[in-house]
């Protein structure tokens, strides 16, 4: 039966020595203990005759390899963390913390300042894809990165968003002075939830580059990972998908292309337009509300129509567009209280209250003339 127990007992003599290692000595005695119960041995009795000696119970006799121990452990950890370091090429690992760690807004991001055009930033945007893309940067945050990038040119392209993130999206009103949130925290949900892009980072890329990276490998997002899927097609059918991937890119020009052309045959020219143009460069006001409109030169003798439907045409286009303008500056104010309610931040709150709306002020003023 002791036998039996020897197993058992060496067991308990390993955790002992692990213990007195640490620093517990109690732990390891009660360990000693239970080997001497199971399968009495010299070596647990010379252990227990070293713990009962210090009787303080804190500098513990180590092991006799826990010394050779600690030095492999060392030079394997060390090991690793060349390794690591010499995974990866400088640049990419550069860029990646860069965006992470380091970029304060989206401009930062790429790179380009505040007046940047859309040519610009997508001329950027560009750039670092290809440079952040996961399948040619290895590095464990490269997608995070690029999905930050895509983020990024997804706002800064889009009028209404730019608008809102240069009003909003600053460092200084999305980290409140009570420190609600920590530097890491703002990176993680700034550029990945506030204003996220509505398609994934992968779709963006397609977006610019008209498909796919230049490569046998295709990432897609599960399970939110990024993860490489091969391609099976060969060489000959990928150029044929290429081909018909250009034919539907140009498609949509060639339909605008057509359509313009036909208009011109079948649809004739407006006789008004609410805005001043080279060839509605005559002025004139409507009897009843006053809304100013453009004619051409020649209206005068060309138009035989009734002017009092024309007038009635021209104000309730322009009340349409009113309408319309002023929906836009009200959603647009409503989601600015929403987001400070949600975070919070009274500084936002009283800055979302003060958001003109000109149109809906201009048709007030309308209707009071009606």
């Amino acid at each position: 039966m002791m036998e039996g127990n020897k197993d058992e007992a060496e067991r308990c003599i390993e955790l002992a020595e692990r213990s007195i290692f640490e620093g517990r000595p109690e732990k390891a005695e009660r360990f000693l203990l239970k080997a001497e119960k199971l399968y009495p041995t010299q070596k647990a009795k010379d252990l227990l005759d070293n713990l009962s000696k210090n009787s303080s119970h804190q500098k513990c006799a180590e092991p006799e390899d826990a010394p050779r121990k600690r030095r492999t452990a060392t030079r394997k950890e060390e090991a690793r963390t060349s390794d690591t370091e010499n995974d990866y090429p400088k640049e990419h690992v550069e860029a990646v913390t860069r965006i992470l760690d380091k970029c304060k807004d989206f401009y930062e991001i790429l790179e380009v300042d505040k007046e940047a055009t859309d040519s610009e930033i997508k001329k950027a945007y560009k750039k670092k894809a290809l440079q952040l893309h996961p399948d040619k940067n290895k590095t464990p945050r490269a997608a995070e990165a690029f999905k930050a990038i895509g983020n990024a040119v997804a706002t800064l392209t889009d009028p209404i968003k730019r608008k809102q993130y240069d009003s909003y999206g600053s460092e200084e009103d999305r980290l409140p002075q009570q420190g609600r949130y920590s530097a890491n925290q703002w990176h993680r949900e700034g550029y990945s939830r506030g204003f996220e892009a509505d398609i994934s980072a992968e779709e963006l890329f397609n977006m610019f580059f008209g498909g796919g990276f230049p490569s046998q490998n295709v990432y897609v997002r599960r399970g939110g990972r990024w993860q490489r899927t091969a391609e099976n097609h060969n060489q000959a059918r990928g150029e044929h998908a290429g081909n018909y991937s250009l034919l539907l890119q140009m498609l949509p020009i060639l339909l605008l292309i057509a359509i313009s052309m036909m208009s011109s045959l079948f649809i004739s020219e407006p006789i008004y337009s609410l805005h001043t143009t080279s060839k509605f460069s005559v002025p004139k006001v409507t009897h009843n509300l006053k809304i100013p409109y453009y004619v051409k030169e020649n209206f005068h003798t060309e138009y035989q129509g009734s002017l009092r439907r024309l007038e009635i045409s021209v104000e309730e286009e322009y009340i349409t567009t009113l309408r319309a303008a002023c929906i836009r500056e009200k959603s647009y104010r409503e989601s600015m209280v929403w987001k400070a309610r949600s975070y919070g931040d009274s500084v936002l709150y009283a800055k979302s209250q003060k958001i003109r709306m000109p149109s809906c002020e201009t048709l007030q003023e309308l209707h009071a003339k009606a």
